[in-house]
């Protein structure tokens, strides 16, 4: 029995080690966009984000707003 046990440890342990050694050359195809345009998308994104923010909540204002004006 438990040769059992230790015989599943050894293959998985094999398909861990295959699996990570398949990792380096997965690696080496990504192809990593360069400094500048990482900061200008990284830029453009925090930007639309601030943006869209700020329409959101000032649509919830004028909706409670709205909603207030209608109950009170």
């Amino acid at each position: 029995m438990g040769d059992s046990t230790n015989h599943n440890e050894t293959a998985s342990g094999q398909r861990l080690s295959g699996w990570i050694k398949g990792l380096k050359p997965e690696f080496k195809k990504i192809s990593w966009t360069d400094r500048k345009t990482l900061v200008k998308q990284t830029i453009a994104v925090t930007v639309i984000s601030l943006i869209m923010g700020l329409m959101i909540a000032l649509i919830d204002k004028v909706l409670q707003y709205g909603i207030h004006f209608l109950i009170g």
